[in-house]
């Protein structure tokens, strides 16, 4: 039993960054929708494929189904260029379509084979490890979606890899990357196919929904924590583990399902990032704003100080109690802000007065020039 939940544990962080790496480009491109298109629009593929094969462990599946994310692609980008329906409505028309014809060929021809829509949708880590075809000199080696798995985070790790540059031109500059001899259509494409593999081999094991949130939630959240493409690619596959694995003790704490377990740990796990980001995160944002809303008053205060410098009205016009009339400020507001100048050494008291220093003055100046 404990060597069960070792394995569950470990097929869900390998499915979750086998997920993250190309989610990470879906991000960048702003496809997050695509994936989701693609993870339900292989449906069809994957059933067209056991048509013929009968066996749900045949690689035909993976092959249909990456044949089935390419024709989504393609239709989304055929309808896309005709100028007359946006890219997320063509998403919207086309993936809906290609999920319901492979339902209905399900209901049609497949109603009494282990191969059902609910299936597809929520996957069964449970009943994953309990598939041990898999054996080596008698002895059982572990369960077959394990090797499944790590067979295309291997994948996606090659293709990245391998094609790092490429694929950084191709999301950050198509034109730079095709005046520079690549083409941006190949390697999107071969994107997608990489996005439908991955999909259909973590289909037994979580479902497309999870897939969905695996491969948008980390790489969402990562891309709050960086600029950098090489870091928001490992800061993803590790929020990936950790929404997977704290997903799965979520489950066994609450006794649920463990695929909606891990996907509300990754909506967690992405609000949490949302709000603390050092940078991006809605407390920074809401930290810089407050700063600036105090740089600007001192620099209003400033202004006003230079602009009455010199002149007779200088001693009425620069005391604190002036402020309100001529700045609109109240009371309180505005000796908080004489306190926060001063503290910068932007202006001094003397006798009750107000005056600029050196570096309120150069301060002044800079900001009425620019």
């Amino acid at each position: 039993m404990l060597r069960e939940q070792y394995e569950i544990a470990l097929i869900a962080a390998l499915v979750a960054v086998a997920c993250a790496l190309p989610g990470c480009f879906l991000v960048l491109r702003r496809m997050a929708l695509m994936s989701d298109a693609i993870s339900h629009a292989i449906l069809p593929g994957i059933v067209l494929a056991y048509f013929f094969t009968r066996n749900l462990s045949s690689p035909l599946l993976v092959l249909g189904a990456a044949l089935a994310g390419v024709a989504t692609v393609s239709l989304v980008e055929l309808i896309h260029r005709t100028g007359l329906v946006r890219e997320d409505a063509a998403i919207g028309l086309v993936f809906p379509v290609m999920f319901s014809i492979g339902v209905v060929l399900i209901a049609r021809h497949f109603r009494n084979e282990h191969l059902d829509v609910d299936a597809v949708l929520k996957g069964n880590l449970v009943l994953s490890v309990l598939d041990r075809r898999l054996s080596w000199g008698g002895y059982d080696i572990g369960p077959q979606t394990l090797y499944v798995t790590a067979a295309v985070l291997l994948l996606n790790l090659l293709f990245i890899g391998l094609f790092y540059k490429e694929l950084k031109l191709a999301t950050f500059d198509p034109a730079l990357a095709a005046a520079l001899g690549f083409s941006p259509a190949l390697i999107h494409y071969a994107l997608m196919s990489l996005v439908s593999v991955t999909a259909v081999a973590a289909f037994d094991a979580v479902g497309a929904v999870l897939v969905v949130a695996l491969m948008i939630g980390p790489p969402a959240a990562a891309y709050l924590l960086t600029d950098r493409l090489s870091r928001m690619l490992a800061g993803s596959a590790a929020l990936g583990v950790v929404s997977a694995l704290s997903g799965y003790g979520l489950a066994r704490w609450l006794n649920a399902s463990i695929a909606g377990s891990m996907a509300a740990m990754t909506g967690v796990l992405f609000g949490a990032v949302l709000v603390l980001a050092p940078e991006h995160g809605l407390l920074a944002l809401a930290w810089r704003r407050r700063r600036q809303r105090w740089e600007f008053a001192q620099t209003m205060l400033a202004i006003h100080l230079l602009n009455h410098e010199g002149k007779p009205e200088a001693e009425r016009e620069n005391r604190v109690e002036h402020l309100h009339d001529h700045l609109q400020w109240k009371p309180s507001f505005a000796a908080q802000v004489v306190r926060r100048a001063e503290r910068q050494g932007i202006v001094e008291r003397r006798n009750g007065y107000l005056l600029l220093t050196p570096q309120g003055r150069q301060r002044a100046r800079e900001a009425i020039v620019s």
